[in-house]
């Protein structure tokens, strides 16, 4: 599965995170509000908001701001409603996509998805259609000169990951869902620096791509991404750094 930690680590090097930061905290917001309004306000008893929350704190959202999410999240102040949907199809190429959604507008959101799709060379399918092709996991990519192989791999392990591999220049963690924040904070502990953690979806049957088919199905991605209702895309397209880099240039 290098290919998701290749697409990860591009994507972090390259995000433009000063121009998108403010889209980014609304999203992060929303992630927070459902999450606490599902599972209640405490992390250490809900798991996904204290996935929220460090998704949140890793792009450098304000304290305050996380704390009041999580109030209105909790029926405090003015109360904001969204439903979770996950939309799938395939992208230009047959690239598999899924996309996750916070939504208050279920109609206006399937709307949008379906036109990106349509405008970029995909086409939006039913559920279930490609999502059996992806697989939950924790992700951690740390740099390969931040820490030799043994150390990474006892500290890992040891903490509960499921498995350590030098991909395209780092190091990646992968972790079951449940396990990613336990393995993240033995990394940190350490003194460790990430280049990028997250749980994601990983397909182990990958598409590979190249030139322009790498370059429309980017398009896709950040066209999905831009939209205000979108908090995640996964695809199981591989593609040479060269070629990821260029698309994203």
């Amino acid at each position: 599965m290098a290919g998701h930690s290749k697409w990860a680590n591009i994507k972090h090097r390259k995000a433009k995170v000063d121009a998108k930061r403010g889209k980014l905290w609304s999203k992060c917001s929303r992630a927070i509000i459902v999450a606490a309004k599902n599972g209640g306000p405490d992390p250490a008893a809900n798991l996904t908001l204290r996935y929220a929350i460090d998704e949140a704190r890793a792009a450098n959202m304000p304290k305050d701001t996380i704390e009041r999410a999580i109030k209105k999240g909790a029926g405090e102040g003015a109360g904001e409603s969204y439903e979770s949907i996950r939309y799938e199809g395939y992208g230009p190429s047959g690239v598999a996509v899924i996309v996750e959604c916070l939504s208050d507008n279920r109609n206006r959101t399937a709307g949008e998805i379906r036109m990106i799709f349509s405008k970029h060379g995909g086409n939006l399918g039913a559920v279930g259609c490609v999502g059996y092709m992806f697989e939950s996991k924790g992700l951690i990519l740390i740099d390969e000169g931040a820490v030799s192989e043994d150390k990474i791999m006892d500290l890992a392990i040891s903490a509960g990951a499921e498995d350590v591999a030098h991909e395209d220049g780092v190091w990646a963690v992968r972790t079951a869902p449940e396990d990613f924040l336990g393995v993240k904070g033995a990394i940190e502990e350490a003194g460790i620096e990430m280049v990028s953690s997250e749980v994601t979806m990983e397909s182990e049957t990958m598409a590979e791509l190249a030139g322009e088919d790498v370059a429309k199905t980017v398009r896709l991605i950040d066209a999905l991404e831009d939209n205000d209702d979108v908090q995640k895309v996964y695809t199981n397209m591989d593609a040479s750094e060269a070629d990821l880099d260029a698309a994203m240039a």
